[in-house]
């Protein structure tokens, strides 16, 4: 193979981890957002506010699954608030800092994502089986892809770092 195919598939690669990054810095930024929310009900009413927020959507309060959505809100404590903020503190860190290594390009990061996300399988395959939907296929095709692109470039490396 010649020097300009290898820095095409090369460039192509790092192309795929960077988009991968920006998934998971959009995953981290997502939760953060929520990690917000949960502060900004601190001492609130969480019934008033989960209220605007389904008007805010246009989604009808007697529907189902809005009862669902505000009958969780009858059952949250300040306590329960910071312990939701902390933990979505906590997932933002790691999802920044997997994005961050993805993004330079580092081996460990692509490793990282490999682990993280195969963590997630288990539970998405659980998922599917207990409700076929196209939301639960694409979720665990997505998460599959990524991980067995990672896990390809990984292995790849190695075997290239291997080879005499």
């Amino acid at each position: 193979m010649d020097t300009a195919m290898i820095g095409k598939q090369q460039v192509a690669a790092r192309t795929v981890v960077r988009a991968v990054a920006v998934f998971e810095l959009a995953k981290g930024l997502l939760v953060l957002l929520l990690g917000c929310g949960a502060i900004f009900l601190v001492h609130k009413d969480a019934w008033d506010a989960a209220e605007t927020v389904l008007n805010a959507l246009q989604v009808n309060p007697a529907d189902h699954y809005a009862q669902i959505f505000l009958n969780l809100t009858n059952h949250i404590t300040d306590t329960k608030l910071w312990a939701i903020a902390a933990g979505a503190a906590l997932y933002c860190v790691v999802r920044f800092v997997e994005a961050y290594g993805l993004w330079c390009g580092y081996p460990w990061a692509e490793w990282f994502a490999v682990l993280a996300g195969a963590l997630y399988i288990p539970f998405e395959v659980y998922e599917l089986v207990r409700r076929t939907d196209l939301t639960h296929w694409t979720v665990l095709a997505i998460n599959l892809a990524i991980v067995g692109y990672l896990l390809d470039s990984r292995l790849s490396a190695r075997r290239a770092m291997t080879t005499p």
